[in-house]
């Protein structure tokens, strides 16, 4: 929202969300619906009006991959738009559900359409000018029943973004997924990694007859590599580290995050303290996954 949108007062949040997004062509909406994605929603885009109140039940019988979800509609829906306003009323009698609506000046609507070229979805028979006339009469009443309402005109897409994610993100979550990768230096370094850090100055079990055969997810390897003072001071140091960098990352609008542990064969060493980060950054509510890449060689 920017310094000149009036949002009405919003409902009540909890771990169930459904969110109608719709408003203006050319005013940010597929940025909107990345934004909702990135955070884990699952969404549809261009969704048919009458297809809703469906997707509301699969939503309201509580599957864990709907539970928090985001549909968008608008103008290309043509007359069946008009249909939403008393779609939505009848909706909000049985399901909480939050409606998005997105807008621009037209100074800013009809920019973005000279720099993009594209046509306007109201028809090509019109100046956008003109199409962009029609489209407000014909969404007033719909903006009119809108939770939020989010004039982008100011925004560019990371401020928009930014916006959404604080509005809908899950208030016992960062809206940032972090995958923690292990691999083996003799294998090469992940391409996607954001963070690598090279772990072959700690100790390596492969050279521990006993130890060899395992990975650093069996608990006699991992007690092995936690008994030199290194790399608990490592790990002590990594967490300071991420605890400074996290909440960089988050303001600059990041959504994914890779960060990468390397030893030479991907076995031991970078596997045990894959893990171990995973679960620190667990700890402080961050969505994280794990991957141990070359674990199997």
């Amino acid at each position: 929202m920017n310094r000149r949108s009036q949002p009405k007062a919003p409902k009540k949040r909890d771990a169930s969300q459904l969110v109608i997004l719709t408003g203006l062509s050319g005013s940010g909406k597929s940025t909107v619906l990345k934004a909702f994605e990135d955070m884990g929603f699952y969404c549809v885009d261009n969704l048919p009006v009458e297809l809703i109140p469906i997707f509301a039940e699969l939503h309201a019988a509580g599957e864990a991959e709907f539970s928090r979800a985001a549909l968008l509609v608008d103008a290309r829906e043509g007359q069946q738009i008009q249909k939403l306003p008393g779609l939505l009323k009848h909706l909000r009698r049985e399901h909480a559900v939050s409606l998005v609506f997105i807008e621009a000046n037209d100074d800013a609507l009809l920019r973005r359409y000279s720099e993009t070229r594209r046509p306007h979805p109201m028809g090509k028979d019109y100046s956008v000018r003109e199409s962009l006339e029609h489209e407000r009469r014909l969404m007033d009443p719909i903006r009119s029943l809108a939770d939020v309402v989010v004039d982008s005109s100011q925004f560019n897409v990371h401020e928009l973004r930014n916006f959404i994610t604080r509005r809908f993100k899950n208030p016992d979550r960062h809206p940032m997924l972090i995958s923690v990768v292990s691999f083996g230096y003799k294998y090469g370094v992940p391409n996607d990694a954001d963070l690598v850090f090279d772990v072959r100055f700690l100790p390596n079990p492969h050279f521990v007859p006993r130890l060899r055969r395992f990975t650093g997810r069996h608990a006699n390897v991992r007690k092995f590599i936690r008994s030199f003072p290194q790399t608990g001071q490592f790990l002590k140091r990594m967490e300071s580290l991420l605890a400074y960098l996290m909440p960089h990352y988050l303001e600059e609008g990041k959504s994914y995050l890779t960060i990468a542990f390397g030893c030479t064969g991907g076995k031991h060493r970078s596997v045990m303290l894959a893990e171990e980060i995973k679960k620190g950054l667990e700890k402080k509510k961050y969505a994280t996954k794990v991957f141990h890449r070359d674990i199997e060689k």
